[in-house]
C-alpha cells in the first residue's frame, strides 16, 4: 500500500494548524515524522485515518483518491493508528480489551473464548511479553498497556501502522523487541509511520524522515543522507546547542530524608536524601518500583514502616493534600488522568494550586491570577491562543508544561517529576531542563524518575538506582555511565 498526502490544510477556529503539508508513504518502509509539539503531526495522521476532515488537499491510496469516513473505516482498509494517549477500558480484562468490538464467535452467537485466548497468546509470545490475559487492564503499567495496543494492531494484520511515540513508556528491552517486530513487518511489506522525538531511535529504525514545523512539511530525506543537527535545525528553526544544561546549581542543606520506607509487595527499606539545589535522578527497569516509591512519598500509598523528614522534621503524610501542605509537588507519568482537569481552562489548571495567593475574604483577584498565569505561559513557552481555552486543546508537550507550571505556582520546594519529558519534543525538552535548573538555582530539590538514560546522565547530580523494589546503588555525577546504571538496574553490583 502506498499513500500520498498532497497540500493538506486544516484550521480550527482562528488557528491554522496545517498550512499545506506534503507526505508520502511507501510499502515496506519506516517513514518517521518529526516536529515540535504543536507542529501538526497528529492532526495530519488524524486526517489520514478519518478522525478529522481536511479543509484543502487530497489523499490518494495506491493512486486512487480516498477519504475515510472515520477511524473504523480506515482500520477496515488495514490502516491502524496507535495513539500516544492510550484508549483502554481499565476495569475490563486484557483479553477483553484486545478483542473489544472484534470478538471471535462460535455459531455466530457466542464468544469463542478459547480461540481468542490462543490468538492473543500467540501475538504476545511474538512480542516476548508475559501478561496474564485475565488481569484487568488497569493493573498494567503504561508500558505494558502500550505493548497490548501494539499486539492488538498485529492481530489485525494492518498494511499501514501509525505509531505515535510508541517507545515513550517502554524499557530498553521492550524497545529492542518492538524494533525486531517492526523489521519483520517491513519484510512483509507493511508500511509504518513512526512519530517520535527520540533521535537515536529515528536513526536506528527509519528509512526516511519528514520534518514538520508550524503546520508545514519542511523537509523529507532518506535517513542515510541526513544528519542529527540538520533534523534539529529543521524542527526548531534555530540551533538549540547542547540538549542538557552545562551549569550545575549550588547544592545546599538536606531538604528531604527518607528512611526505610516499605510498602509490602511494592518496595522495601528505601533510604535516600535530597538536598537544596539538587536534581536526584531515579533509574531502574520498568516494574522496579520507582513510581510506587514516589507515590508513597506523596501520600498515595499507606506505608507499612519508615519515616519521611522535611527540613530535619519527621512528618506524617497520609494524603496528597498533606504532601502539598509540606511543600511537595508531584508531576505524574500519566498527566491526562492524574495531572490535569481536561475540561478546565489552562488558567484554572495552572492557578488551582495557588488560589490562596490570589484570594481575599473568599474572593479571587482575577487580574492578579491572570497576570501570574500569563507570566508562566510565556516563561514555559506554552503554545496557546488563550489561557481561557480548555487544557485538552493543547498538544501533549504543552499539556506537560501546564502540569509543571501548576507546581511552580504552588511554590513547591520538593518537586517529584515522573517521566517529565515523555512525549515532549527536543526544543521543549531543553526548555524543561533549563526550567529545572532555574528551580534548583532557587533552592528547590528535584527528584526525576526517567527511563531515558542519556537524560538521567545529562540532567542529574546523583542517580538512585532501583532494582526489584530496593535501592541497589547511588551514583555521583562523576560515576555516571549507562553501563553502571544498567548493571545496578539489573541486580549487579
Amino acid at each position: 500500500m502506498e499513500i500520498q498526502m498532497t497540500n493538506i490544510h486544516k484550521q480550527f477556529a482562528a488557528n491554522q494548524v496545517l498550512k499545506g503539508v506534503h507526505f508520502n508513504l511507501k510499502a515496506g518502509e519506516v517513514h518517521s515524522l518529526m516536529g515540535e509539539n504543536g507542529a501538526g503531526k497528529s492532526t495530519l495522521m488524524n486526517i489520514l485515518t478519518g478522525l478529522l476532515k481536511t479543509d484543502q488537499g487530497k489523499i490518494t491510496i495506491d493512486g486512487k483518491e480516498t477519504v475515510f469516513a472515520n477511524p473504523k473505516d480506515a482500520e477496515n482498509h488495514r490502516i491502524s493508528f496507535i495513539h500516544q494517549e492510550l484508549i483502554t477500558w481499565p476495569e475490563m480484562t486484557v483479553l477483553e480489551n484486545m478483542f473489544m468490538g472484534k470478538e471471535m464467535t462460535k455459531y455466530g452467537i457466542f464468544c469463542n473464548q478459547q480461540a481468542m485466548e490462543e490468538k492473543a497468546e500467540a501475538v504476545l509470545k511474538q512480542l516476548g511479553i508475559q501478561i496474564d490475559l485475565n488481569d484487568s487492564m488497569g493493573k498494567l503499567s503504561i508500558g505494558q498497556q502500550q505493548l497490548i495496543e501494539i499486539a492488538k494492531i498485529l492481530m489485525n494484520e494492518a498494511s499501514v501502522i501509525i505509531m505515535d511515540e510508541p517507545t515513550a513508556a517502554l524499557t530498553d528491552k521492550e524497545i529492542v523487541t518492538l524494533f525486531s517486530i517492526i523489521r519483520k513487518l517491513k519484510q512483509k511489506g507493511v508500511a509504518i509511520v513512526y512519530i517520535s522525538h527520540r533521535l537515536k531511535e529515528i536513526f536506528e529504525i527509519s528509512d526516511r524522515i519528514t520534518v514538520m514545523r508550524d503546520g508545514i512539511s519542511i523537509m523529507t530525506r532518506d535517513i542515510k543522507e541526513t544528519q542529527e543537527k540538520e533534523i534539529v535545525s529543521a524542527m526548531v528553526g534555530r540551533d538549540i546547542g547542547d540538549y542538557y544544561p552545562s551549569e550545575r546549581s549550588k547544592i545546599g542543606r538536606t531538604l528531604l530524608e527518607v528512611n526505610d520506607l516499605t510498602v509490602n509487595g511494592l518496595f522495601k527499606d528505601i533510604t535516600f536524601t535530597l538536598k537544596q539545589g539538587e536534581i536526584l535522578g531515579v533509574s531502574g527497569l520498568m516494574g522496579a518500583g520507582r513510581t510506587e516509591i514516589m507515590s508513597a512519598i506523596f501520600g498515595l500509598h499507606p506505608l507499612e514502616r519508615g519515616t519521611i523528614a522535611i527540613n530535619d522534621k519527621v512528618i506524617q503524610i497520609s494524603s496528597p493534600l498533606q504532601a502539598i501542605k509540606n511543600g511537595i509537588g508531584y508531576v505524574t507519568e500519566n498527566r491526562k488522568e492524574e495531572g490535569l482537569i481536561l475540561d478546565f481552562s489552562i488558567k484554572d489548571n495552572i492557578g488551582i494550586t495557588a488560589l490562596d495567593e490570589f484570594s481575599e475574604h473568599g474572593f479571587i483577584h482575577n487580574k492578579e491570577e491572570e497576570d501570574f498565569v500569563q507570566l508562566l505561559i510565556e516563561r514555559l513557552a506554552i503554545k496557546t491562543g488563550s489561557m481561557h481555552l480548555p487544557v485538552s486543546s493543547l498538544s501533549g508537550g504543552n499539556q506537560q508544561k501546564v502540569v509543571l507550571a501548576k507546581w511552580i505556582a504552588a511554590g513547591t520546594q520538593i518537586l517529584i517529576l515522573d517521566e517529565p519529558t515523555r512525549g515532549v519534543d527536543i526544543g521543549a525538552k531543553r526548555e524543561i531542563y533549563l526550567l529545572m535548573r532555574e528551580l534548583t538555582d532557587r533552592g528547590v530539590g528535584i527528584i526525576m524518575v526517567s527511563s531515558d538514560l542519556p537524560e538521567i546522565i545529562g540532567v542529574s547530580d546523583r542517580v538512585l538506582v532501583i532494582h526489584e523494589g530496593q535501592v541497589n546503588g547511588c551514583l555521583t555525577q562523576e560515576e555516571l555511565s549507562e553501563e553502571r546504571i544498567m548493571t545496578l538496574a539489573t541486580g549487579g553490583k
